[in-house]
């Protein structure tokens, strides 16, 4: 049974959610936080406020007597409850001498509790936050000395519970907002990551509609990215694919087309071989010669398949009036008369030795082939700097306008001034070794000879070959 997995559409977009559920809830705490310690410095300045006033009271001129307090507690809190214009959340508790004496209205919520006896008996400064039925207190008790002894504590308070439901509204506005954008974002991102893998879908149903007879599908490419880089990649493969099968798809029916005929022959030889000696030997020597034509006809088929691979061509430095003397001596052997040539120009030129003597072999065999007994054949080369060109002559009857446009043609055959075996592949081959260099192959043709002519470009120097 095949297992569910989850998309790419949904691997991204779950770990996008991932991820901004949790930027989200880390700013909603960040917030909640900074704004809970803001409560905190607030209250901690207004009760620093508050010992501030009373200390500068505490220091001054009694207003009812006109003479300092020296040290009278009770004249002391009295002018500064007096003067005190409490806050909603404030409170105030005084002690003297360890007995408490006066507080504002919400101070008097202290009175008998815990908090009014330790305060009672307080030595030093004490800042602190407890739990109350009125909510969360802060407050700053500070005892009061004089003559090295405590004659009373101040205390001054702030009820927090208020302050801390506004910053939990706030949270609460906040957590609405941010889950809002959280939902708002997810939806978009479901929406982008749908658009970012729209190529990658496309690539599938591509894949998926290729069949053999068919490799036309592209993907359609836009922008610069890497999913268009792949999108590109896939295209590129496809091209590759459909040359692949284009190049195998030519070679089976080259091939079925031309070897049809040998095996035919072939077949027919055998079915009515005899016993007779002669007959047999007859029949041995057409079959021998049509199995080397079918040999030949298969090189020169794997010959053009491998013309679209890209090691079809290995090019090295080639000394062109050497080369083209050994090109005269090798058609010489191949036309079985002396092919002569003029005299080269030392250069030295970039190409593949091996194809291009195949290339020029086969263009005076078919001079030779297609042309009456003892035609005069002529080989030579040159360069110009920008290319470098071979070329064969002869002083045949020349090609008839009706068979040049089909020339270089797949099994093209023109008519013949003697018998050949060939498959009419030898100018395809040379057409292919040509174009492998970059290069082309052009030919003139009259009355007088034909002459074709094999130009690549190529690097140039004078001077011997590298």
């Amino acid at each position: 049974m095949r297992r569910w997995a989850p998309s790419a559409r949904m691997r991204i977009l779950g770990w996008y959610v991932l991820l901004l559920a949790v930027a989200l809830a880390a700013a909603l705490f960040i917030q909640r936080s900074f704004l809970l310690d803001q409560v905190i410095v607030d209250a901690d300045m207004a009760l620093d406020q508050e010992v501030g006033e009373l200390r500068q009271l505490a220091g001054g001129i009694d207003p009812e007597t006109g003479a300092p307090f020296a040290g009278d507690m009770r004249s002391i809190f009295d002018t500064f409850l007096d003067r005190n214009v409490p806050l909603t959340d404030e409170a105030i508790v005084t002690i003297v001498a360890g007995v408490p004496y006066k507080s504002d209205v919400q101070g008097s919520f202290f009175e008998g509790t815990s908090l009014m006896s330790d305060w009672s008996s307080l030595e030093n400064p004490l800042r602190d936050q407890v739990e109350t039925e009125l909510g969360p207190v802060r407050y700053l008790a500070v005892p009061l000395v004089a003559e090295d002894l405590t004659v009373g504590v101040f205390v001054v308070s702030v009820l927090l519970e208020k302050q801390l439901n506004q910053v939990e509204g706030v949270v609460r506005i906040g957590g609405l907002v941010l889950g809002s954008i959280f939902v708002i974002a997810s939806a978009f991102a479901w929406i982008a990551a749908g658009d970012v893998l729209r190529p990658l879908r496309l690539l599938s149903e591509t894949a998926r509609s290729i069949t053999e007879s068919d490799l036309s599908q592209r993907i359609p490419v836009e922008g610069d990215d890497e999913i268009a880089t792949l999108a590109r990649t896939f295209n590129e493969m496809l091209n590759r694919l459909e040359d692949a099968f284009a190049t195998q798809r030519r070679f089976v029916d080259d091939a079925s087309h031309e070897l049809r005929t040998p095996i035919t022959v072939i077949r027919g030889q055998l079915e009515v071989l005899g016993d007779d000696p002669v007959e047999r030997r007859e029949t041995i020597q057409v079959v021998t010669d049509e199995l080397d034509r079918m040999s030949r006809i298969v090189d020169d088929l794997l010959v053009l398949a491998r013309a679209e691979q890209p090691d079809f061509i290995e090019t090295h430095p080639i000394d062109l009036a050497e080369f083209v003397d050994e090109l005269a001596m090798k058609a010489s052997a191949v036309a079985g008369r002396p092919v002569t040539h003029s005299p080269v120009e030392p250069a030295v030129v970039t190409g593949d030795r091996q194809r291009l003597t195949q290339a020029v072999m086969n263009l005076v065999s078919n001079a030779v082939a297609h042309n009456r007994q003892g035609v005069d054949v002529w080989v030579g080369g040159g360069s110009n700097g920008q290319s470098a060109s071979l070329w064969v002559t002869d002083n045949g009857q020349g090609i008839p306008p009706e068979e040049q446009k089909h020339l270089f043609e797949r099994f093209a055959r023109g008519r013949s001034g003697r018998r050949t075996d060939g498959a009419g592949l030898g100018l395809s081959i040379v057409k292919a070794i040509a174009e492998g260099h970059g290069g082309s192959v052009t030919f003139e043709s009259g009355d007088t000879g034909t002459t074709f002519k094999i130009e690549i470009p190529s690097d140039h120097t004078d001077g011997a070959a590298l």
